[in-house]
């Protein structure tokens, strides 16, 4: 640019708030469009013969938060992104079926409410459960999801080593900008690979926690100890791993299991 040209002329506030105007009623147009199509998806799932399955995809919504957060902005920061579709998302979900929260909150039952709302949104009815089992009792029917806390005084994560359909499939909260996880959420869907994963392990192999992570780290495998209770113990390791791995099998502890997987933090 050339020194003599003038600098450009900022708009008035007038002119930014007509602007603002213009563009709040161009994505009216498109949230309300969203919401039309999401309601045409669960005719369609209707009609043939699906509409009594839940629709939660968890790899679906990785994807497509992960493609919109690469995408070029200018101002709008991920957080701001991430809230707004998960408030799409959960809004879709509703008009396909059942769909209802259960949160069991542990030692801090405020901070893993909010938290489950940041995720799930204002859509779906939010339900308090005073014991984990009820959580898990309720993610048990049509279009229930369960929030449990990592409770130190609560061994839950064993519970789902004998459940055959309820996975782990998300860490509350998404992103790492928000804090370390607090809580996971269940739900019987399938949940697979996103390209950035944490799988949920159980064990009840004894001894100091360090002497396990550095066993499964010789083995190729990154992990870390999430909740210690009840002598069980849930670790989160880094990449998507299969229940019948050889690598867990290998790991010391007479009862083990994956529990479930979900996206790593969007932020990362």
């Amino acid at each position: 640019m050339d020194a003599s040209d003038p600098k450009p002329t900022a708009r008035s506030l007038e002119a930014v708030r007509a602007r603002l105007d213009v563009v709040d009623r161009r994505l009216l147009e498109l949230i309300d469009e969203r919401a039309a199509l999401a309601s045409e998806v669960a005719a369609a799932k209707a009609a043939a013969g699906e509409g009594g399955r839940f629709a939660l995809r968890p790899p679906r919504e990785a994807e497509v938060l992960r493609n919109l957060l690469a995408r070029p902005r200018k101002a709008a920061p991920a957080s701001l992104i991430v809230r707004i579709w998960r408030e799409l998302m959960s809004d879709s979900l509703s008009r396909q079926g059942p769909y209802h929260v259960s949160v069991f909150g542990g030692q801090t039952p405020e901070g893993v409410r909010e938290a489950a709302r940041m995720r799930f949104g204002a859509a779906p009815p939010f339900a308090t459960a005073s014991r984990p089992e009820d959580a898990i009792a309720a993610a048990r029917t049509p279009g229930g999801v369960a929030v449990l806390a990592l409770d130190s005084r609560t061994p839950w994560w064993g519970r789902l080593l004998a459940e055959p359909t309820l996975r782990v499939f998300a860490a509350l909260p998404c992103l790492n900008a928000w804090g370390r996880p607090t809580a996971l959420a269940a739900a019987e869907v399938e949940i697979g690979p996103t390209g950035g994963d944490r799988t949920y392990w159980v064990t009840d192999a004894p001894g100091p926690p360090g002497r396990l992570v550095e066993t499964l780290s010789k083995d190729g495998v990154a992990a870390e100890l999430m909740a210690d209770a009840g002598g069980l113990r849930l670790f989160e390791l880094v990449g998507y791993y299969q229940s019948d791995d050889e690598r867990l099998a290998r790991a010391p502890g007479r009862l083990t299991g994956v529990i479930g997987a979900a996206s790593a933090p969007l932020d990362l």
